[in-house]
């Protein structure tokens, strides 16, 4: 079984890989058009809005309901009753999306107003920066009906998880970032405010999604004609389940989005400066962390459909052993050579060497929280596979709260690093009640062996930042030096990193068996 976990693993990786270096390309090519001023800051903010939503109806909520539902209804009922469910859950899904997407598009300006509070009182007050509320709002126009798009997307990439195809589903983000970056180098020109190209990159960026995934659908089988079923006994369970998952599995967009209100409040470029460390931060989560909790959602599913509760416990473990084999060094990696980094992808055109070091701020803190957003990710799906979605709510709460108490704490002090640094700790907070639950009802505990795996991959992480902290050149070379030696430099610290962290590895005891073998823990 880890086998076949670990091959699917490494085609997600290998898949969402693809899409987070053009996704890296795509922010590069933003950072040099608009940088992280005004015009920057009103564009994230209108991209953030959908991408939170879409991780409310689809992404997150959706998918973690629609799942172990539709798990369930293959392995107990067969096809015919799986393409049923798909026709009602995607007419339902698509009449929901379409009236918040018409709200959406229709109330931009009260949108904007809710979430973007600070530039709202400044538009009233005619401030410097009033403009932002109004781009914002425009934008908001442009990009909220990518909401309708990916939300399709994503229930057709469950439905194709569901049956083992997670290539198609891994790969579909790409669309979205070449048409962002087609609409950056080509079509910004011909618009007096070149972030609004931007914008119209990311709608079609979500058309191109849909268009792509429909003929994986047909040739599976599996596209069928919508059909509203709001009162479907399968609609009503996922519905049952959706709701409080809305909240549980998106804590973390949430507290991004309470950040953004927050730093809307804060110098300008804060937005911006959140948005680029939190790009950065997404490479390695989505590379190792979502893509494991991608593949492991449906095989938990269905041994929980099985009453295999042995094997269960075996896969959130060596789930665990995995994103801790690239979690933990991607976390100090990101913490010692984030400046470097940022400055050898960003620092062109518009974007600044002080940008390079506001964003490196951001990077550091939200950097301290990168294994414990792994770590939901993983956990989380234990009790979404069990169609418990009370817990994770319930712990999603305390986590929020938490969340907002140290923005309020912290912010006075530290600023927009404030809000990183409480959304790192909050993440921590879930994670450990998250394990806690699951270990409380005697679903899953850490083994002693991945315990011992953790130490070694620890003690080989914090030699390797170690190393790397008395490589690094100074700053000034990052800054002043050409592009050439830049990515030299940077290639040859990344490879100096993997050699010490692999040796030293291999050094403590850590053996290709740990990840490749699967031990039941039950």
């Amino acid at each position: 079984m880890a086998e076949k976990l670990l091959k699917s693993g490494i085609i997600v990786s290998s898949m969402t890989l693809i899409s987070r270096v053009l996704g890296l390309l795509r922010d590069v090519v933003i950072a040099a058009f608009v940088g992280a001023g005004a015009a920057a800051d009103a564009f994230f903010f209108a991209n953030r809005i959908p991408n939170f939503l879409r991780r409310l109806f689809a992404e997150g909520a959706f998918a973690q309901a629609f799942v172990p539902v539709l798990s369930e209804v293959k392995e107990k009922h067969g096809d015919d009753a799986v393409r049923a469910l798909i026709a009602k859950a995607a007419g339902t899904l698509g009449v929901v999306v379409t009236l918040v997407t018409l709200f959406g598009v229709l109330a931009s300006p009260l949108v904007a107003m809710l979430f973007g509070m600070g530039w709202f009182i400044e538009w009233l007050q005619g401030g410097p920066d009033a403009e932002r509320f109004e781009l914002a709002s425009l934008m908001l126009k442009i990009t909220f009906p990518y909401l309708f798009f990916v939300s399709l997307v994503a229930l057709s990439g469950a439905i194709l998880n569901t049956y083992n195809k997670f290539a198609v589903a891994a790969f579909t983000p790409v669309f979205l970032n070449i048409a962002i970056i087609v609409a950056a180098v080509f079509v910004a020109d011909h618009f007096d405010e070149p972030a609004l190209a931007l914008a119209w990159g990311v709608f079609f960026g979500g058309l191109l999604q849909l268009l792509f995934q429909l003929p994986f659908l047909a040739r599976a089988g599996l596209l069928v004609r919508p059909r509203w079923g709001w009162h479907d006994p399968g609609v009503v369970k996922i519905r049952t389940l959706m709701l409080p998952a809305m909240f549980g599995v998106s804590v973390s967009q949430i507290n991004l989005l309470l950040d953004t209100v927050i730093a809307s409040f804060l110098l300008t470029g804060a937005v911006s400066w959140l948005y680029y460390s939190d790009r950065l931060l997404e490479f390695p989560l989505g590379l190792f962390g979502i893509a494991i909790a991608t593949v492991i959602l449906p095989t938990l599913s269905r041994m929980h459909a099985k009453a295999s509760q042995n094997e269960f416990r075996a896969t959130l473990d060596w789930a665990v052993r995995f994103i801790a084999l690239f979690g933990l060094p991607a976390m100090a990696a990101l913490m010692v050579l984030g400046k470097p980094i940022i400055a050898v992808l960003f620092m062109r055109g518009e974007f600044s060497a002080l940008d390079v070091d506001r964003v490196s701020y951001s990077l550091f803190a939200y950097a301290c929280g990168l294994f414990s957003f792994m770590l939901i990710k993983v956990l989380a799906p234990a009790y979404y596979a069990r169609q418990d979605m009370k817990t994770p709510v319930r712990i999603g709460i305390i986590a929020m709260v938490s969340n907002m108490g140290l923005n309020l704490l912290l912010a006075p002090f530290l600023s927009y690093v404030g809000l990183a640094l409480a959304t790192a700790l909050s993440a921590s907070l879930n994670a450990f009640l998250l394990y806690r639950g699951l270990k409380a009802i005697d679903v899953y505990r850490v083994s002693t062996y991945s315990v011992g795996f953790l130490c070694r991959v620890l003690l080989a992480s914090l030699g390797m930042a170690a190393v790397l902290w008395w490589w690094l050149p100074e700053m000034t070379y990052w800054y002043q030096e050409s592009m050439g030696w830049q990515l030299s430099q940077l290639l040859l610290g990344c490879m100096l990193g993997a050699v010490t962290y692999f040796g030293l590895l291999f050094a403590f005891g850590g053996r290709p068996g740990h990840i490749r073998r699967q031990r039941h823990t039950g």
